[in-house]
């Protein structure tokens, strides 16, 4: 049955993540109008650094429960380098929600918006166009809040993969992947692991191996991380999509913004069984914050990939479309010019919605 109102729980969090989320909710909802179909319902929600010096609490309880009964959760960005906890780790409520919600599946674009000169010189790199999908509850973070220090002269962290978790990331991934194909991907599932070395990355490979048995529609690649590395400097456009780790995603994919950018393109989303949360890759930017220079553009683009999630899973098209209208708005501003700080621009936070808005306007209504 189609659902054509949703509600979106809302967490600025702190920095320009306070300064990105509002001017997206005005393009959600301009892209919302454009097609019809579909209502937007928005609740603000306390959560962050600043929440945690004012109440103790980084997530407080009120906020996860409103979380959980959202169809789903726009992120700003959230944690500030002075506030830490006790242990001397940073506050960081969207990996809490991601445990809480069973967010096991975190997609990572890595697209070059037209406009934009690329970074490497190679015209291959001006279609660059690949994903990587991140392992997102357990790997190296597993067990984050579980490290320890042993008399003050070594500490450990552990490792832990599960057949529980792996099994349904991968045939999200081969699913993801199959999709993409249909709308022109090359239909290439990389897992990339360090199997050579230890015995939980053999074990991703073997689970990995399994699930294709199953998808034997869709070729598969095997790469080692430290090569996948070299090789996205190299030649990334060799990549479609590629599935590892929660460690090694979170490496890579500050790798795969940096070919298209920086961290103000690369959009995020974090994907569970009945839950979702899309935010920026990019942090809350303590040395900006305040003074109108934050680049919305991967808000905007995580936005895009709400609403398409948002449409997919409760079968309307308008909502879709609406994603894909956002996604095209944003080509055009580029194309026409606007070009933010991080890219050796001039435009703010407020001249790239506006152009951003202006070309929703102009763009064809599409009804679903």
């Amino acid at each position: 049955m189609t659902q054509s109102s949703f509600k979106i729980a809302v967490l600025p969090g702190d920095g320009i993540g306070t300064e990105v989320v509002t001017p997206c909710l005005d393009v959600l909802n301009a892209a919302s109008a454009k097609t019809g179909g579909f209502a937007l319902e928005y609740e603000e929600l306390a959560a962050g650094a600043h929440e945690y010096l004012r109440s103790g609490e980084a997530l407080p309880k009120a906020t996860l429960e409103s979380c959980r009964s959202a169809d789903a959760i726009l992120l700003g960005a959230m944690g500030w380098p002075e506030v830490r906890y006790p242990d001397g780790t940073e506050i960081a409520p969207q990996l809490d929600l991601r445990t809480e919600l069973g967010l096991f599946a975190g997609i990572r674009p890595a697209r070059l918006i037209p406009g934009i000169s690329p970074v490497l010189a190679d015209p291959r790199a001006e279609a660059l166009d690949f994903v990587i999908i991140r392992e997102s509850i357990e790997g190296l973070f597993a067990l984050r809040d579980e490290g320890k220090v042993v008399d003050n002269r070594e500490a450990r962290d552990t490792m832990v993969i599960t057949r529980e978790v792996c099994e349904p990331l991968f045939d999200f991934s081969f699913e993801y992947t199959r999709k993409r194909k249909e709308r022109g991907g090359r239909g290439i599932l990389t897992c990339v692991d360090k199997a050579n070395v230890f015995t939980s990355m053999a074990f991703f490979r073997q689970v990995f191996n399994e699930r294709h048995q199953l998808n034997k529609d869709i070729d598969v690649g095997h790469a080692y991380v430290d090569a996948t590395a070299l090789n996205l400097v190299r030649r990334p456009w060799d990549f479609d999509v590629m599935v590892t780790e929660n460690m090694f995603g979170d490496i890579l994919s500050d790798l795969a913004a940096a070919l298209i950018g920086g961290m103000g393109f690369a959009p995020s989303a974090d994907i569970g069984k009945d839950h979702a949360v899309f935010q920026p890759c990019h942090g809350s930017a303590p040395d900006i914050a305040g003074k109108g220079m934050a680049n919305p553009t991967a808000t905007f683009l995580s936005g895009a990939m709400m609403l398409e999630w948002l449409g997919d899973k409760h079968s309307n098209e308008a909502a879709v479309t609406a994603g894909r209208l956002v996604r095209n708005a944003v080509d055009a501003a580029f194309k026409a010019g606007i070009r933010p700080y991080e890219v050796g621009g001039k435009d703010g936070t407020a001249a790239v919605t506006a152009a951003v808005l202006s070309a929703l306007d102009s763009a064809k209504a599409e009804a679903a």
